[in-house]
């Protein structure tokens, strides 16, 4: 199973795009992402169901 996102879908305008076969390692990849371009150092609750909604399965 591939897990798919676009940083756009949550960040617009941005046009990184990540993906995994490992849920847990996309989002770690998405953290690291965000923090170097994004200025994002906290994950909040709010912030990873964002993240969550737009993740395709598949």
């Amino acid at each position: 199973m591939k897990y798919r996102l676009a940083c756009g879908d949550v960040m617009p305008g941005c046009a990184a795009t990540f993906e995994s076969g490992d849920q847990s390692e996309l989002m770690s990849a998405v953290a690291s992402h965000a923090a170097a371009d994004h200025g994002i150092t906290e994950i909040t609750p709010e912030i990873a169901a964002a993240v969550q909604s737009k993740i395709q399965v598949g």
